[in-house]
């Protein structure tokens, strides 16, 4: 396994985990009654600062993945963690899954084992010296995107461009990530356009994903999401930063990027423990009133924003 490879499933498996400890942190908290000292509830709440650091374990090694593998690859490992909370939902909170979860999670297996058969690594082909602007000029097409779909007074046009927007935002994480080269020392990064570009599409993409939870069915928001931020820097990376697939292989990856994709999509509305259990098993998250019961949650500072509660 090549290190870049290693980055991209540590980054989905710490994603993963991070969801499910942040969701149980809020659950705890919340469930500490009023007026209690404030070392109790930190106390209580300490799945969710290991939530923080397990996003933070993922953001990084999703970066140090974008060093040397294609945005396709990438982009699909980090949005398999929807699959990763699935599996610790199971083994850990009871969970039981359905026949339609179990085909996703196979399905996500195979479209990632498929997509590192046909990844070639290699680093990014700079597109020229305007890429920083073009992104700046992408996140303010975001910003535009998250006013528009919170102002909108139709509830469900607004949480489809809060969606997209988020999923760009997102997206555009990635493609930030995939350029960005950390100087010596680190702290030159302060005065480089491409980390304000990847910060400001990570801050947009986060309120974005937040505001569409409140207005939109949780199932439609995840996978609008999931296809918008991973279809398109996969197509960015193709078209323009020189990602590629080993030769004779284009039709595999063709095949496993939308195996993939359709696998986590499908997992994305089921990737929580049903509500109504305990007080750390019940992870809903807001803004799915009909369904089942089960939600699902997303939280990092760098993707997902935490929607329990």
């Amino acid at each position: 396994m090549t290190p870049g490879l290693l980055g991209a499933l540590v980054a989905a498996v710490a994603y993963g985990a991070a969801t499910v400890a942040q969701a149980v942190g809020v659950r705890r908290a919340s469930a500490v009654p009023a007026g209690s000292h404030l070392r109790v509830r930190a106390r209580a709440a300490w799945p969710y600062a290991a939530g923080l650091g397990l996003d933070g374990l993922g953001f990084l090694a999703s970066v140090a993945a974008l060093r040397t593998l294609p945005l396709f690859l990438v982009e699909s490992a980090v949005a398999s963690s929807v699959a990763v909370t699935a599996v610790l939902s199971v083994l850990l909170l009871g969970l039981r899954l359905g026949a339609a979860e179990v085909v996703g999670l196979v399905a996500v297996a195979a479209g990632l084992a498929g997509l590192a058969l046909a990844a070639q690594d290699g680093s990014p082909t700079e597109p020229g010296g305007g890429a920083t602007t073009w992104l700046l000029v992408a996140a303010a097409v975001v910003g535009a995107l998250v006013v528009a779909g919170w102002r909108d007074r139709v509830r469900w046009r607004g949480a489809v461009l809060l969606s997209v927007a988020a999923g760009l935002g997102f997206g555009g994480v990635g493609v930030a990530a995939r350029l960005l080269e950390v100087p010596s020392p680190p702290w030159g990064l302060v005065t480089d356009g491409l980390a304000w570009a990847l910060v400001a599409h990570a801050a947009l993409a986060t309120v974005a994903y937040a505001l569409a939870l409140g207005r939109g069915r949780v199932t439609t928001v995840a996978a609008l999401t999931f296809a918008t931020e991973t279809v398109v820097p996969a197509g960015v990376g193709l078209a323009l930063l020189g990602d590629r697939v080993v030769p004779g292989r284009g039709v595999v990856a063709a095949v496993a990027f939308a195996v993939t994709l359709a696998g986590c999509v499908a997992l994305a509305g089921r990737a929580e423990p049903e509500a109504g259990g305990d007080a750390d098993a019940d992870l809903g998250a807001g803004g799915d009133a009909g369904g089942d019961g089960r939600q699902m949650t997303k939280a990092s500072p760098s993707r997902r924003n935490p929607s329990a509660s």
